[in-house]
C-alpha cells in the first residue's frame, strides 16, 4: 500500500479524524471546570482518566454514524494511530508532575502536549490542517506559561473550544473529499484500500 492509499484509508474511516478533538473538547471543559470550581487535582484525574478514552469514545461517536470506526486488521497505519494516541497519557504525567510543583501551569503544559501529538497526525492523516491544530496548542499553552500568565487559569476552556473549533472543518473536509471520492468514476470507497 503507498503513503496516498494508507492516508485516505486514516481520512475515510475516521472521518478527517474529527470526532477526536470532538470528543477531546468535551474532555478539556470537564478538565477546565474541576481546575476552576474543584481542585487541580482534580482537573489532573479529569484530563488524564478522560484522555485515556478518547479514542474509545470517538470510536462510538464514529459507530453511531455508521460505518467503520477502525482500521482493518494488518493496516500500515494502525500502529501509527497507536503510537501517537499513547504519546497523550505519557506525556499528561510530565503535566502532572510540573501542576504538582506550579499548579497553575499543569493545563498549559497539557496544551503543549497535546499540541505535540497533534504532529504526527499531519502525516497519519495526510492533512496539513492538522499542524494548525497543532500550532495554535501549543502556542497557546506556550503563551500562557511563558508570556501572559493571565492566561493559565483559562487554558482549559481555551484548549476546549479550540478542539471544538477545529472539529468542524475536520468534519467538512471528510465530507468534501467524501463527496470527491463519490464522483469519481473509479473510486471504490466501500471498503479499505490494502493492497
Amino acid at each position: 500500500m503507498d503513503v496516498n492509499g494508507a492516508q485516505h484509508d486514516v481520512r475515510r474511516v475516521y472521518r478527517g479524524g474529527f470526532a477526536g478533538p470532538l470528543v477531546s473538547a468535551v474532555v478539556w471543559a470537564a478538565a477546565a471546570a474541576a481546575y476552576q470550581w474543584g481542585s487541580v487535582s482534580a482537573s489532573m484525574a479529569v484530563l488524564f482518566f478522560g484522555g485515556i478514552l478518547i479514542f474509545p469514545l470517538s470510536s462510538l461517536v464514529l459507530k453511531a454514524m455508521g460505518g467503520p470506526a477502525f482500521l482493518p486488521k494488518g493496516h500500515p497505519s494502525a500502529a501509527l494511530a497507536t503510537q501517537s494516541a499513547l504519546t497523550v497519557p505519557l506525556g499528561l504525567l510530565v503535566a502532572i508532575a510540573l501542576g504538582t510543583v506550579a499548579p497553575s501551569l499543569f493545563l498549559p503544559a497539557a496544551l503543549i502536549i497535546v499540541g505535540a501529538h497533534y504532529l504526527t497526525f499531519i502525516s497519519l492523516y495526510g492533512m496539513p490542517l492538522y499542524g494548525v491544530l497543532a500550532g495554535v496548542l501549543a502556542a497557546v499553552g506556550a503563551g500562557a506559561i511563558f508570556a501572559i500568565p493571565a492566561l493559565r487559569a483559562a487554558s482549559g476552556w481555551l484548549g476546549a473550544a479550540l478542539l471544538l473549533a477545529f472539529a468542524i472543518p475536520l468534519f467538512l473536509s471528510h465530507r468534501a473529499e467524501t463527496r470527491r471520492d463519490a464522483s469519481s468514476p473509479v473510486a471504490d470507497v466501500s471498503a479499505p484500500v490494502v493492497r
